[in-house]
């Protein structure tokens, strides 16, 4: 059975369609994944995530070492087991949430040694430690360890910081390369770095494509640096990658910019943002993003949104989601959160099909001319 492959089915300009191909299932590509950040989706069981169109859901490794612990979790039979979720997971390194505990962590040439925010104790995390508790999770592709500097740093900080990645990336490829049968099953990504500067990109793109991955992250962006900036990096940052390998864009982002990442030649997403911001009230629409807790929604009788094939769309209005939102109630939560996953899908998909049908660049001016449109 294939480990992973990965077929660009389609080309519209730089945007792609394709399909990965791992033993736990397809992802279609452009493929955008939900984040389950303690072994849930939060709001969601796995099987309404799996309704809404999702093929991959995204763990947390650093949450996940810190509790339930990566190795209660393989007692218990592993990630998808545990959360029943038996479709590919992505794991992250790490490497993020440790490097946004400024004043809990110190960073050295082994690795970052921090303490927990839970409860202080101490922890060690190293680019072996990583691979170890990403194949206790069972996870189907695993990510490289790296350090996340800030963009606005000086570039010579950034510069030592690309460098140290590249180091910890050789090391995360002979942790993962070590690891068995789980090894010969999942697949690892490869993390550039650089922020927003081309030139050591391409340094590190050039490291991590000696080392040789499955995949390759662009990690770095939608730390603060805006969209604008954001979008300037991606107009070379892509090209810099293997063309026969998936592109993953970390952290990112809002629907306008998985559009404008797309037509630069990003296959892969994750953001908290569809769910958290479902939680807080904001839905996500062809038109815009509106906020249930406005008063003008009190008795507006429509779907959040006309257009949209989810459950929540289809039984519920505006009305009833506006109270249960202002009055606290657990079910806006997570009708809120099923129209938004269900939505960046629906997103997703209509990217799909535009790019196999050679009509991307029209589709991502109407995209944005309707969406401003709120």
């Amino acid at each position: 059975m294939t480990r992973f492959a990965f077929t660009v089915e389609a080309r519209d300009g730089k945007a792609r369609k394709g399909c990965i191909t791992m033993q736990r299932g397809e992802i279609r590509t452009p493929a955008f994944m939900p984040v389950g950040t303690a072994a849930t989706v939060k709001a969601m069981k796995p099987e309404s995530v799996r309704a809404t169109g999702a093929d991959i859901i995204l763990g947390n490794t650093y949450h996940l070492m810190l509790r339930p612990g990566a190795e209660r979790v393989a007692r218990l039979g592993g990630l998808h087991r545990f959360m029943n979720w038996d479709r590919p997971i992505l794991t992250d390194s790490g490497g993020y949430q440790v490097m946004s505990l400024s004043a809990l962590r110190r960073i050295s040439e082994d690795g970052v040694a921090f303490s927990s925010h839970l409860d202080g104790s101490k922890h060690m995390l190293t680019p072996e430690r990583s691979m170890e508790i990403q194949r206790l999770l069972g996870s189907d592709i695993v990510m490289a360890f790296d350090e996340c500097p800030r963009a606005d740093e000086p570039r010579d900080t950034i510069a030592r910081s690309m460098e140290m990645s590249m180091r910890w990336a050789q090391r995360s490829r002979e942790g993962f390369d070590s690891g068995g049968d789980h090894a010969a099953r999942a697949a690892l990504f490869g993390i550039q770095q650089g922020a927003l500067d081309e030139e050591l990109r391409r340094q590190s793109a050039e490291a991590l494509t000696a080392i040789g991955f499955d995949g390759y992250a662009i990690g770095g962006l939608a730390v603060g640096e805006g969209q604008e900036a954001m979008f300037a990096t991606l107009d070379f940052a892509p090209d810099q990658l293997p063309e026969d390998r998936p592109r993953y864009l970390m952290g990112v982002g809002k629907p306008d910019d998985l559009v404008g990442a797309v037509e630069r030649g990003v296959d892969m997403f994750d953001c908290v943002l569809p769910t958290r911001s479902g939680r807080n009230g904001q839905a996500f629409t062809w038109n815009g993003p509106i906020n249930l807790r406005n008063a003008k929604f009190a008795e507006d009788q429509a779907p959040l949104d006309e257009s949209c094939t989810c459950p929540t769309c289809a039984s519920y209005s505006r009305a009833y989601i506006h109270h249960l939102i202002r009055s606290g109630e657990i079910l806006g939560a997570i009708l809120m959160t099923e129209h938004n996953l269900s939505f960046y899908q629906q997103l997703m998909q209509t990217m799909r099909d535009a790019i196999g049908e050679g009509r991307f660049a029209a589709f991502a001016a109407d995209f944005r001319r309707d969406y401003s449109a709120s």
